[in-house]
């Protein structure tokens, strides 16, 4: 069976940091590209950050750049988001997902974990 499992969602005061682990198993994720998105209730899922395959490239959305980190384990089979000076906005149920064609704009996810909470006080 296939899983993405987030970890390391929380509550923090804004200008703090997390970091975001997604663990795998199931099958090997070391050819996948793999990413982050967010989701904020009554909106769309929107993209965070990706990763390529090797960790060699990596592509994040303007709001973030500067910020956030994403990051692949020594395996490849685990991927990491970074997230600094977090700001209110920030505030959103964050997505692991795995599959191909990261870009700036996104990731085509062929598989995607159950998401962690995260939560930026003011």
């Amino acid at each position: 069976q296939v899983q993405l499992v987030e970890s390391g969602g929380g509550l923090v005061q804004a200008g703090g940091s997390l970091r975001l682990s997604c663990a795998t198993s199931g099958r090997t994720f070391s050819t996948y590209d793999m990413g982050w998105f967010r989701q904020t209730p009554g909106k769309e899922r929107e993209f965070v950050a990706a990763v390529n395959w090797s960790g060699g490239s990596t592509y994040y959305t303007e709001s973030v750049k500067g910020r956030f980190t994403i990051s692949r384990g020594s395996t490849r089979n685990t991927v990491y988001l970074q997230m600094n000076s977090l700001k209110p906005e920030d505030t959103a149920v964050y997505y692991c997902a795995a599959g191909y064609g990261a870009t700036t704009n996104g990731l085509n996810a062929r598989y995607w974990g159950q998401g962690t909470q995260v939560t930026v006080s003011s």
